[in-house]
């Protein structure tokens, strides 16, 4: 029987961009700044896709929370092959405190609400690396969870997944439903065609709200501070070993 998949994407600062830390240091510059679709939802949402053209797959929903501008990351997934998009709406203030137990609990409704078999996620977002969502989904949903995928597979009533792990690669079953959290190894994700993007521009979005779905996007964290990493000092040249050990000996590191 072929699984029905939700997938998260979220709208993110493009990786080319130089970030700049706001003055008052609340955050980093977004106004004027290029946004695109996280790379590791790109990576999940591809998956998602070759998932459905092995027939392992029939449906696929695509989810993001955010503005307005949050459409277009999820008119790129439907340009990609996702057949539905719900844009969950969350603006202002809400939306600058949008943290991941949040969107957890967003795409738990959304994934009960659609009748998913399958929640795919990137393991994390370029602008704030947390690395949460996808684990607190899975408990929020009490469904069994397979993160940092590296391969999936399906197998007899569920998944082989093979996942990044520090001493390697790790393989491991997860019965479905489940949740997994794409890493960067997983795929190459497919460029967008013009005539999908096209035809993308003219397919309807389900809208929603967090209230509609019942969940409060009250802060959890206050951020303190946002600063630039410190800057880099210059470098020497020694001419041998003992002068190396000499150096690092008088600056205490060793």
């Amino acid at each position: 029987m072929a699984l029905r998949a939700l997938v998260g994407v979220k709208r993110v600062v493009d990786y080319a961009v130089r970030v700049r830390v706001k003055p008052d240091k609340t955050g980093v510059v977004t106004d004027g700044v290029k946004h695109s679709m996280n790379p590791f939802d790109e990576i999940a949402v591809e998956e998602a896709v070759r998932l459905k053209e092995k027939k392992i797959v029939s449906e696929i929903v695509a989810v993001s929370c955010g503005p307005t501008q949050s459409q277009e990351t999820l008119r790129t997934a439907l340009a990609m092959g996702v057949d539905k998009a719900v844009h969950v709406e969350v603006t202002g203030p809400e939306y600058n405190n949008l943290q991941p137990i949040h969107v957890a609990k967003i795409l738990a409704k959304l994934a009960t609400e659609q009748k998913a078999d399958l929640v795919i996620v990137g393991k994390q977002a370029i602008d704030d690396d947390c690395n949460q969502t996808a684990q607190m989904t899975a408990a929020f949903l009490d469904w069994p969870q397979a993160v940092f995928a590296s391969k999936i597979e399906k197998e007899g009533d569920g998944l082989t997944v093979t996942r990044e792990i520090d001493g390697g690669l790790e393989t491991i079953k997860v019965k479905l439903p489940a949740v997994i959290s794409a890493d960067l190894r997983l795929n190459e994700p497919r460029y967008a065609t013009l005539p999908n993007i096209m035809k993308a521009k003219k397919k309807p979005l389900e809208k929603k709200t967090p209230k509609d779905l019942g969940v409060d996007v009250s802060p959890r964290i206050e951020v303190v501070s946002v600063e630039d990493p410190p800057t880099r000092e210059a470098g020497a040249k020694v001419e041998d070993v003992d002068q190396l050990i000499e150096k690092l000996k008088k600056l205490g590191r060793i």
